[in-house]
Formats: C-alpha cells, sequence, structure tokens
C-alpha cells in the first residue's frame, strides 16, 4: 500500500480534498486531476496537481502515463440541484459525458478500480426511510439523472471490461477538517450549515426557511448530515476493500440519524453564541421531507464508522473552518 498512486479527479474540490488527505495518512500518493472550475489549487497539498479536464482523452491518458495509478476516485462533477434544473445541459455534459471519458481513458490504460462520488439524489422522493440502497432510483433532477446514468455506466464498464468500482451515495456532507487545514468554500454556498453559519457571523444576513408545514415533528424538513472527514474515511475503505479483492458494490453514506432545519439553526446558535435572524418562505420544489440513510450495509461491507456523527460537532469544525485566520 505504502506510496500507491490513486488519481483523484476533482480532487481540488471540497470532498476531494479531503479525501486527499486521508488518502496521504494512510500510506497513499495522491495525484489530483482538476481543471479548476469550481475547485481550488490551494486545497491540493499532498500529491501533484494536474490542470485538465477529464473531458481531454489525451491530457489524460498522458497523466496516468506519468503516473501509472493503481486506482481512481472520482469527484469531479457538478453537484447543484437548482442549477442542474435550469442549465441540464452544464451537467449531461460535465458529469455525464466527462465520466464517460474518463472511464473510458481507464478501460484503455488497464486500470480497473473506481471509487465514485454518488449522492442521494439518484433515490428522488423516498418511499421508505431510512432508505436502503435497495429503494428505487427515480431522481427528480437532472443532477440526480446524471449521477444515476454514471452509476449505470459503471456496471457496464464492468461486464465489458473488468472495472470494478464502489459507488458511495452520500447524504448531507458537512463539517470541514478538524485540523483545519482544508475545509468548504463554494459560490455560490448551497448548504444549510455554512450559510447559516454566515448569517450568524453577520446580522445583516438573514437565513432562509424553505417550508415549515411539512410532515415532521417541527415542520422543516429533515436530512442526514455526515462529516466530510467520515466521507473521505469510507472513500479510503472502500478502495482498500476493493484493493482486497472486494466485488462492485453501491453503497449509502449517512449518520442513520435525521436533523430537521430547526434543529441546525438551534445549534448554530449555541456553537456561535450569536443570534440568527430567520425568514420563512414556502416549500421548494422537489424537495422531499426526510432523506435519512440506511448506512448498514456500510458498515457491514466496510467496517466504516462515522467518527463525528453529532451535528454539533460538524458545526464546531464548519464554524473554526469559517474563523479560521486568512492572509486576504
Amino acid at each position: 500500500m505504502n506510496g500507491t498512486v490513486v488519481l483523484v479527479a476533482g480532487g481540488a474540490g471540497y470532498i476531494g480534498s479531503h479525501a486527499c488527505k486521508t488518502l496521504a495518512m494512510k500510506g497513499y500518493r495522491p495525484v489530483v486531476v482538476d481543471n479548476l472550475s469550481r475547485g481550488y489549487a490551494w486545497a491540493v497539498k499532498w500529491g501533484p496537481l494536474e490542470k485538465i479536464s477529464i473531458g481531454d482523452q489525451d491530457a489524460l491518458k498522458a497523466v496516468f502515463r506519468k503516473y501509472q495509478p493503481a486506482a481512481v476516485m472520482h469527484f469531479a462533477a457538478f453537484a447543484y440541484v437548482g442549477e442542474s434544473v435550469g442549465n441540464p445541459a452544464l451537467y449531461y455534459r460535465n458529469n455525464i459525458a466527462e465520466s464517460i471519458s474518463l472511464l473510458s481513458v481507464m478501460a484503455d490504460v488497464g486500470c480497473r478500480r473506481i471509487i465514485f462520488s454518488s449522492t442521494c439524489s439518484i433515490y428522488g422522493v423516498p418511499e421508505i426511510v431510512p432508505i436502503p440502497e435497495s429503494h428505487p432510483r427515480v431522481p427528480i433532477n437532472p443532477y440526480g439523472r446524471s449521477k444515476y446514468v454514471v452509476e449505470c455506466a459503471l456496471d457496464d464498464f464492468e461486464m465489458a471490461y473488468g472495472l470494478r468500482s464502489v459507488s458511495l451515495r452520500y447524504f448531507n456532507a458537512a463539517g470541514s477538517d478538524p485540523d483545519m487545514e482544508i475545509g468548504e468554500v463554494h459560490v455560490p454556498e448551497p448548504h444549510i450549515i455554512p450559510l447559516a453559519l454566515e448569517a450568524a457571523a453577520d446580522p445583516s444576513r438573514e437565513f432562509a426557511v424553505f417550508g415549515t408545514d411539512y410532515d415532521t415533528p417541527d415542520g422543516t424538513c429533515i436530512r442526514d448530515y455526515i462529516h466530510v472527514t467520515d466521507l473521505a474515511e469510507a472513500h479510503v475503505q472502500a478502495l482498500e476493500y476493493l484493493d482486497g479483492g472486494g466485488q462492485s458494490v453501491k453503497l449509502n453514506l449517512g449518520t442513520g440519524a435525521g436533523v430537521s432545519v430547526l434543529e441546525v439553526l438551534a445549534t448554530v446558535r449555541e456553537v456561535t453564541g450569536k443570534p440568527l435572524t430567520v425568514r420563512h418562505e414556502g416549500r421548494r420544489a422537489g424537495d422531499p421531507p426526510e432523506l435519512v440513510a440506511d448506512a448498514f450495509q456500510a458498515r457491514k461491507v466496510l467496517g466504516w464508522e462515522p467518527a463525528y456523527a453529532d451535528v454539533r460537532t460538524q458545526v464546531s469544525h464548519a464554524w473554526q473552518w469559517l474563523n479560521r485566520p486568512r492572509d486576504d
């Protein structure tokens, strides 16, 4: 294992950069491929950065020849649901076409193991909560459909080319590196915890709650928040699983515990010690009342156990990151 090269597509982004840190801590050598359209060069700290698009097959093949990676972790995707609805062409081109380019190069060069960053959005509106991996996959937006298509492609590439994969279906990524070396930076920021923290830090800002009349205990949406460091750990455990001869599998990553929007806001007030101005809006189309993972299979197959499962820790780490010392 020591020194084994892993190509990390999208390794300059939020989850990909945390995965690179965990890879390095476990003795792997991450090589980041990222066009920096939504990632940051400063987040690449544990290995080289090759600034190319995975859709450029000639450039990508050159990277494979240069570093000879034993496996791939694939994070290179756009992940804004609203944007995907307004601009589906962007999502089908970036998330699907470029992923097929990556898989094609892997098949050509003989790299046969990949960990794929998938999403709970492939399930659509859940019929069962907690949601098991066997739940029907009926995505309701282009983002979710793009991830579903790539999961299907992975199945087909295994049958045709022997490529083995682990698809990890995230629920709500949260938090930042406990050591504050990297953290969450999105422009625009779509996630509830950093948005609430930014509103707490700036009294002139309001936090919008979309929907207070759901069939939940307090009327707001319930989600399953999973710490980004725990997500990164799961990726490395998935790689070790494939290294050990494991067969292709699709796994949920979540804590199995649901937290409502109002509970998140109460935690933000507690952690920051600051008031938070809230504005109530109507429901957003397509927001299910509750999304909570049945993550039993990840625990069983990978031996994975979240280390930062409580939302207070996730909010605390995100608050520390927001208040980090900066040069700018």
